[in-house]
């Protein structure tokens, strides 16, 4: 059971193990005959051949209260988007793949691209945009729900759970992030939530000091979880990073965009684990080496817009001041872990926070040596003030390969 503790000036939505996943999905039977809800899912095609993806597929295809399901296909060549089709064909939900390595979609990114309205490069953050764009596109849903498609643990009430918020009308919010305790097979794992976002919050309050936006991220429980709701309107503005800084930049709209008692947290998942990435301490332009810099730079740039100015160094006294905290962190940890009889090898946990402790340099000298950087892909509101029609141009593109593909396999 849960606790139901408030900390910061986010609303936090506990799991109290009192209400049940079919009483739940009742209610929101009833909430989408006036708010019709849908589902993001950025999936690369290697993700189909896992067992992670069928696993949710199987419980997606017992959720009753879906309008739509949008699923963004990434590095598929033709026939392994026939395969997709046929893969999401046992959906019973109005469904799409959108995909954007098919000549169609390839064409109106390069239209896009001519007008520096496009993402600049590949990865989920521009996956995540385009689905968003055709789910407004669409208007088939008031309230999307957006989660990866390496849940291992998966099972419907995460959804239910993770949409409730937004979905329900006596509620007035905007936004919902999902958490959980990051414990599976016996381990403490979210390393990179861990053992460099909070102790780096941490820090950079004893350096620039309290500032709102600061004391606003300190109150995720877990502000890198994947798993986001929207109410659409808030798919309009918002304006993501196409990086590994997808989620902090997400967190950073939701504060320029909206008043904090708009936004919330649920506990989504007593059980969670998911596809690990490696942490590559010798190449960081891959794994958790690369995912940090990212993350570091997401907040540097935050900071930088609220006037914070950086210095080199400031940042060799932020990454000192870092990396005494990320040590606490790592034997709070460690204690946490032996009371719940659970393992932890501090070996590799300060392996760990010596290359995110690098990293902060790094980020650092990235953020300096270019200042130009336009990190954020543009908001569909201005790309439609730049091209009216881009929508209609989305949809017919979806739809022609969909119509296509699916015929020729009998889909």
């Amino acid at each position: 059971m849960g606790d139901f503790h408030q900390n910061g000036v986010i609303t936090t939505l506990h799991n109290l193990s009192t209400q049940t996943v079919e009483t739940m999905e009742n209610e929101l039977l009833g909430f989408a005959k006036t708010r019709p809800m849908g589902l993001i899912l950025p999936s690369l095609y290697s993700e189909l051949e896992g067992d992670a993806l069928s696993g949710i597929i199987d419980q997606l295809r017992q959720v009753p209260y879906l309008n739509e399901v949008v699923i963004g296909l990434d590095r598929a060549n033709q026939q392994q988007y026939c395969q997709a089709l046929a893969f999401f064909s046992v959906l019973p939900q109005h469904h799409r793949v959108l995909w954007n390595d098919g000549p169609r979609l390839k064409a109106l990114d390069a239209k896009l691209q001519a007008l520096d309205l496009a993402p600049k490069e590949l990865g989920k953050g521009r996956n995540v945009w385009y689905c968003m764009g055709y789910t407004l596109a669409s208007s088939r849903t008031e309230s999307v729900a957006l989660h990866d498609c390496d849940i291992t643990t998966y099972d419907r009430e995460l959804l239910a759970r993770l949409i409730y918020p937004v979905a329900n009308p006596r509620f007035n919010y905007e936004f919902c992030k999902g958490y959980y305790a990051r414990v599976a097979n016996g381990k403490i794992n979210g390393r990179v939530s861990r053992l460099l976002v909070s102790p780096l919050l941490s820090a950079l309050k004893k350096s620039v000091g309290h500032t709102d936006y600061l004391n606003y991220m300190a109150s995720f429980r877990y502000p890198l979880a994947g798993e986001f709701s929207f109410r659409r309107d808030v798919l309009n503005d918002i304006r993501i990073p196409s990086d590994w800084g997808l989620e902090i930049g997400v967190l950073s709209e939701m504060h320029r965009n909206y008043a904090s008692n708009r936004l919330c947290q649920v506990d989504i998942a007593d059980n969670y684990d998911h596809k690990h990435q490696q942490l590559s301490l010798d190449d960081d332009q891959a794994g958790l080496s690369k995912m940090s810099i990212d993350i570091a730079k997401a907040l540097f740039r935050k900071l930088a817009t609220q006037g914070v100015v950086f210095s080199h160094e400031s940042f060799r006294s932020l990454k000192a001041t870092y990396y005494r905290m990320a040590l606490d962190s790592v034997e709070t940890c460690h204690n946490d872990a032996i009371m719940n009889g659970l393992s932890l090898d501090i070996h590799e946990e300060e392996k760990a926070v010596e290359m995110f402790a690098e990293n902060i340099i790094k980020a650092g000298e990235a953020f300096f040596n270019n200042p130009m950087e336009k990190p954020f892909i543009p908001s569909w509101s201005r790309v439609i003030s730049a091209v009216p029609d881009i929508f209609e141009q989305l949809v017919t593109a979806v739809e022609a390969d969909h119509a296509e593909f699916a015929a020729s396999h009998a889909i």
